[in-house]
Order: structure tokens, then sequence, then C-alpha cells
């Protein structure tokens, strides 16, 4: 979900890089046209897992709107070469499933293969009109700037309300005599003890990291909260801010310098790959990190997972605490019909039987009597996978799980209950803990062609510039000196146009939400 839930994605992208090829799963072995009611669908897949996803409600759906599906089913490894046939040829399937398979920009640069879906939901789909009308966010997040619709969204069940979170070696807490600590100058102290007394306790004083983590998530107490959607912009007071010229970003990362001079930073932290940070966190040998950050301690830490608990908000300078706040729960892009469809309507009548609670949860874990059971009382229980399986592979397996239509209504959650030993269980159980510090995130809103290609622009020279000068502040320090010389830069690269941009993208998002 940075960004994909950091355990799927590891899993995902392993299994996956053994897989090459397209699988061709089909529900459907016939090419008949949809003169007879066959569709053909296209959709992506991180890994060849079969088509048990397909079967069960999704069959059934099929036979109900009286339709056969003919799915075209891709893995994500070979995808982009496909997708690029697919749309300069013009031999275009009759929809696209799931927001893995074509971004704003591609249907933004392709809009003539697409047919705007306002008016046919209207006449249509009235299980995602009462979803549109109960939760306004889905609309506007489906609206394009010029006022139509392309895509069909999505609102994921049993999702946090937070998202990633910092995790604490609490047997060095333990160990070193050490509280919790609740504000940012604790936080400070904690990493100061782990790496100068031996708190692992192996009896080598050198080799533990305090922390080790994104810059985001070491500065989060200064009142940055990185969101989902964005990670340069962020909202404060209601209004657009460009997170790295913030005086709190200055501020954070001067302090987070301080820590990196002292040691308690990972001195590989701007130099390792993904798979050395992970080698660190994953030690079989012992715990080496003190703090890091993650979706679950399984996760983030696999076989030293039992040593780490959730750190608390931090109080920050301002005597406020703050979270991160990358959780996706919302999106576009689930479902696109090209013009190859010969009757759109129908194709959207099946479409709408997913924005349903009963389907929503079966599209995301598995079919009832596979991936979850629905009580007599209307309540829902997340079946544990099978032994030795993973939970997540396991809800891959039989489910679409995060691609595709799918709503759920207000306090759904309430009305499931998971396992809480890992998994989605243990991340609702843990943001529990935090999600009231949740603020306002920069929304994912969406662009006009034109304003993609200025942001496309802008935006590498700005990301470029604003990565490398935070790596040498907090490595070097200079922040406050060179402030000024800094925003100066920026704003010659464009800075000014950049957010020019996304405050009218923001306000065009705020205005279709009413």
């Amino acid at each position: 979900m940075l960004k994909r839930k950091l355990g799927i994605v590891m899993n995902l992208t392993l299994a996956a890089s053994l897989i090459v090829g397209c699988s061709n799963t089909s529900s459907s072995s016939s090419s008949k046209s949809n003169d007879d009611g066959t569709y053909k669908i296209a959709t992506v897949r991180w890994s060849d897992w079969g088509d048990d996803f397909l079967k069960g409600f999704v069959a059934e759906t099929e036979k109900k709107a009286g339709i056969s599906v003919d799915w075209d089913t891709y893995l994500n490894s070979e995808w982009p070469d496909k997708k690029s046939v697919l749309l300069a040829g013009g031999d275009l399937p009759d929809a696209f499933w799931g927001s893995i398979t074509l971004t704003d920009a591609d249907i933004a640069k392709n809009q003539s293969m697409f047919i705007p879906l306002e008016d046919l939901i209207e006449k249509n789909m009235p299980n995602l009109k009462a979803a549109f009308e109960a939760d306004p966010t889905l609309r506007a997040m489906a609206t394009s700037p010029d006022g139509h619709i392309y895509s069909l969204p999505k609102k994921l069940p049993l999702r946090p309300i937070a998202g990633n979170s910092l995790y604490i070696n609490k047997k060095w807490l333990d160990n070193l005599g050490l509280s919790m600590p609740e504000t940012y100058e604790e936080f400070y102290n904690v990493l100061k003890a782990f790496k100068e007394k031996d708190a692992n306790g192996n009896g080598d004083p050198t080799d533990e990291i305090a922390y080790q983590g994104d810059v985001l998530g070491f500065i989060l107490p200064f009142g940055l909260p990185k969101g989902s959607y964005s990670t340069s912009m962020t909202v404060k007071d209601g209004k657009p801010v460009f997170m790295p010229t913030e005086e709190a970003f200055k501020e954070g990362i001067e302090w987070m310098h301080k820590a990196y001079a002292e040691g308690l930073i990972d001195k590989e932290l701007f130099t390792q790959d993904t798979s050395m940070a992970e080698a660190k966190r994953k030690d079989e040998k012992g715990s080496l990190v003190g703090v890091s950050s993650g979706w679950t301690p399984d996760a983030t830490f696999g076989p030293n997972a039992s040593e780490y608990v959730q750190l608390p908000a931090l109080e920050g300078p301002d005597g406020q605490r703050y979270v991160m706040t990358d959780a996706p729960i919302y999106s576009r892009d689930e479902f696109m019909i090209t013009t190859k469809a010969k009757n759109p309507a129908k194709l959207l009548k099946w479409a709408d039987q997913f924005y349903t609670e009963d389907a929503s949860i079966q599209t995301f874990y598995g079919s009832f009597g596979v991936g979850v059971e629905k009580n007599d009382d209307g309540t829902y229980k997340v079946l544990d996978a099978p032994k030795g399986e993973s939970a997540d592979i396991f809800a891959w397996v039989n489910s679409f799980r995060d691609f595709g239509p799918k709503f759920i209504g207000e306090d759904f959650n309430k009305k499931v209950t998971l396992p809480t030993n890992g998994g989605d269980g243990l991340k609702l159980e843990l943001d529990k803990q935090i999600n009231k510090y949740v603020r306002d995130q920069f929304p994912n809103v969406s662009y006009t062609a034109e304003e993609m290609n200025q942001l496309s622009a802008l935006n590498t020279d700005l990301t470029s510039y604003v990565n490398s000068m935070q790596s040498k502040w907090v490595v070097e320090g200079g922040a406050t000196k060179e402030w000024d010389s800094y925003i100066s830069q920026l704003k010659q690269m464009g800075l000014d146009e950049y957010v020019k941009i996304q405050k009218q993208a923001f306000d065009r998002y705020q205005k279709n939400l009413k």
C-alpha cells in the first residue's frame, strides 16, 4: 500500500520474479464477441496463482448478469510491454479490471479509447449510485477534470486508518530499564541509550543500529505526516503544502542530523538497497535494529518480530502528536470500458454487483466458504489460511484482493472478525492504538493531460534536488544555513508552477465533494 503493504510486497515480488509469461487465465475458452454476451476483460496479477480467484462469487455474478467473461490475465512483470502493444495496436479488450492495469496517464493519453460512464452509471448501477450518495469521496475521486467518469472506483474494506507505523524493540527497552518514549526528546534519549549501552546484550556495544528507516518517518513529530497519494504534498490547516519547503521540514532535518552525527541513524541509510536494509532487520543471529517502520512487526522484522511493539505517536515540539497517514483506502481506475464493448450497459449492470458489502469482502479474502463465513446475524468471519500458508498470499490466491470495484459502508469493519496473530487482523488492532492522531492527507486528485505533462517534467528535477539536499543535510548538516538558497533553487526549477497545479487539482477535488 507505501506503497504496498510491506509484508505483501516482499512475498509478491519474490513470487513474481520467478515467473515469466502471460498466464492467460480464462473463465471461458470461447473467443465469441459480446454480441452473445461474452466480454473480454484484461486484468493483471502480481504472480500466477491459478484461477481460483475467478471461481465462486465471481462466477456467480456472471450467471446473474447473463454474461460470460473471457478473462485475459497478465503478470505484472510482463504487463508494461503487453500494455503498450494493446494500446498502440488498438486490439483492445472490452474492459480493463483493476487499478494495476492502467494509470491516470494511460487513460488521459488514450481517452478516445474509453467511454464516459456517468450517464450509464445513473441508469444501470443502483449500488454504485447509493455508494456515491453515502460517501461523496468516492464520486469526487472518480470524476475527471472534464467532469466525466472514465473509470469505476473502490473503497477497500478492513484497512487501517493510519498506515505504516514505527516499531521499537521492547526487549531492548527492558534490557536497559527504559520506559516507552512519549515525546520526541524521550525518543532521542532512548535511541542514544540503544546505541551506547549494548542494548541487545550480545557483548558488542557497537553493532546496534538505533534507527533504520526513512527521513519522513524520523521527522514525523515535527508535523509532516506523509500520505498514501503523494510523497511531496500534505495538508495543513486545510490547505495543500509542499512538505520539503516547510519550516517543520528544516527543523526536523536539523534534528535528524544531530542524531546521525551521534551515530544513532544507520550510517548506510542513503546508500544501501532494500535487501541490505531488510537483512539488518531480519538478522537470524539476533536483533540489530532498535526502531524501524513498516506494516506489522512480522513483516518488518521477520524472525525477530516478537521483540517489537508499536511506538506510540510521539509528541512533537508543538505539543501535538502525529502518525503516518499512508494507508490507501480509495482509488479509481478499477474498471474501464473501451469503445470495443458493444453493450456497455450490460457490462456495468454486471459490475454493479461488486458494490455491496457481501461482494467486497469476498473479492478481498475469497468467496463464502473459502476465505470468509457470513453469520446469520449479518456479521462476517475471515477464515484462517491453511496451516503453513501466508494469510496474505491465501487471500490473493482466492480473490482480486486490492483490485477491482468494491465499497463498504460506515462501521463495516465492526461487523468482521479476523485472526489477530498477523496480517490484516493484527494491523487493525495496532491501528486502534494510534489512529486518533490521523490528520487530513493530500487526496487522490486527478489531473488534466496537460497538467500531467507539466508535473512529469517538473517532478523529476524537484524530486532529485530535494532528495540530494535532504541526504546531504542529514549526513553533513547545514539545512538552516543553506535554506534560503535551497528555496531559491527550487523556485528556479519551477516549484511555484508545481504547487499551483497541485492546488488546482486539490480545489477541483474539493468542489466535486459538494
